[in-house]
């Protein structure tokens, strides 16, 4: 496995107070391209895709790989959280070798603004701290995307760089187990 080094995957599903983080179903791919076609959590990745184009290119049980967490709301899923390698020719990184994991999510606008992304991230953080305990975590976003803004500040993210990238100004922070942030 290439995208988080010899981690078994997938894990057990993880349970927080409301969540299941899990592997991606079949059922899931109608959130999957709902997610990628909505304006709203588009906003801030580049717009949204047309649906058309998704309905013909989202596999039939999407998002199945290394680093992918459904997160499961009462049986349905409400978003997903991601940990995968950064590309080592983008801006913003922590080591000199580059390609650190990077958290990434995105959740339906139903479920914006009840606490599901701190919950299903730091759930995603804590497993990722168990099974790669040396292993800094990045997080990118756009300045002007407060929600995560405030997000990577809940979750102990310290800001290292901002850098102009996709025509917008970027925050470049990072989160370790082994070293206490802000």
């Amino acid at each position: 496995m290439t995208e988080l080094g010899s981690v078994a995957w997938p894990p057990a599903p993880i349970r927080t107070d409301r969540l299941v983080l899990r592997e991606s179903e079949a059922r899931d791919r109608a959130t999957f391209i709902e997610l990628s076609a909505s304006p709203e959590v588009r906003t801030y990745l580049g717009g949204p895709r047309p649906r058309a184009e998704l309905e013909h290119a989202v596999p039939e049980v999407p998002g199945r790989r290394p680093g992918v967490f459904v997160i499961d709301l009462d049986g349905a899923m409400i978003g997903a959280v991601t940990l995968a390698r950064r590309d080592a020719q983008r801006p913003g990184h922590v080591r000199p070798e580059a390609e650190e994991v990077e958290l990434s999510y995105t959740f339906l606008p139903g479920a914006w603004g009840c606490g599901y992304a701190t919950e299903a991230c730091a759930a995603a953080l804590g497993w990722f701290a168990d099974a790669l305990p040396s292993e800094p975590v990045v997080l990118c976003t756009q300045t002007a995307n407060d929600r995560s803004m405030r997000l990577a500040e809940k979750l102990g993210f310290t800001e290292v760089e901002r850098f102009e990238e996709w025509g917008a100004e970027q925050w470049f922070g990072v989160w370790s187990s082994v070293t206490p942030s802000g």
